[in-house]
């Protein structure tokens, strides 16, 4: 670990990078889509919804850049938040 680094983190925290999916291994976007759904426990309703039928759903919305996978430098932890979401918050880091 780098103290050093960290520290500088705390001073200058940096803002969160969207990683286009283009740059991104098949297996590397099918963790972080399946790592998503279960870190979110989503209840689809009546009918329960397989989890290969949920990260489907979540590979299109990708696709149509609906959602991005962004990664957090301070946190360095991974997420997926709509694209509405992430406008948001890169125009208000400016």
């Amino acid at each position: 670990m780098n103290f050093e680094n960290d520290n500088e983190l705390e001073k200058n925290p940096q803002p969160p990078m969207a990683i286009p999916v283009d740059q991104l291994s098949v297996e590397v976007v099918d963790a972080v889509i399946e790592a998503f759904i279960l870190r979110e426990g989503t209840d689809y309703g009546v009918v329960e919804i397989s989890l290969d039928k949920k990260k489907e759903q979540v590979r299109k919305q990708l696709q149509k850049n609906d959602i991005r996978i962004v990664y957090d430098f301070n946190t360095e932890s991974v997420t997926m938040m709509t694209d509405s979401d992430w406008k948001k918050l890169t125009g208000n880091l400016r």
